[in-house]
């Protein structure tokens, strides 16, 4: 298993939400349907909506992975990358899904990209671990270093209050 970027962590599960909560309880086929279409129909026209998750939720039905390997490497950073390598490693299938896919990489190229590793870590969940990124995961190895023995504020923090150091006005 492999770690990801948390923020290709936090779309993913995004997108799983996003997808359950159109899909409603009991899944309703069509609504989820006809909202997949509305975007995809959006994005092939060269508009839609700037938004990765939006993006990654037009794209999750339609895209085909062809080097799972390679998103996986490109899943490590979030904001850098070459949208370009990442175009190469996918497709869409039928006429509505390649215009939709070349109308995403040519006018969001930077979100397209991020979109198509979110939707593939969305269908590949089983290749990734999400890193626990809880309050109570962050404190385990806290030593407690930054607090005071006794309790009370450092001269540090208090510091930050001192009025005296102001230039008057």
């Amino acid at each position: 298993m492999k770690n990801v970027h948390p923020e290709f962590s936090f779309q993913s599960r995004e997108l799983e939400g996003q997808i359950e909560g159109t899909l409603g309880d009991p899944p309703n086929r069509k609504n989820y349907d006809m909202m997949v279409g509305a975007l995809v129909s959006e994005y092939a026209d060269g508009g839609g909506i700037d938004d990765v998750n939006m993006m990654a939720f037009a794209l999750v039905d339609k895209i085909r992975f062809l080097d799972p390997k390679g998103l996986m490497r490109e899943a490590a950073d979030y904001a850098d990358g070459d949208p370009a390598r990442v175009f190469a490693m996918a497709e869409c299938n039928g006429d509505d899904g390649k215009a939709m896919y070349e109308g995403m990489t040519a006018n969001y190229p930077e979100l397209a990209r991020q979109a198509i590793i979110t939707a593939f870590l969305f269908k590949n969940q089983n290749r990734w671990d999400d890193e626990d990124q809880s309050l109570e995961q962050l404190g385990r190895n806290d030593d407690g270093d930054d607090v005071d023995d006794n309790g009370d504020a450092t001269d540090d923090f208090t510091g930050l209050f001192d009025e005296g150091d102001r230039d008057e006005r």
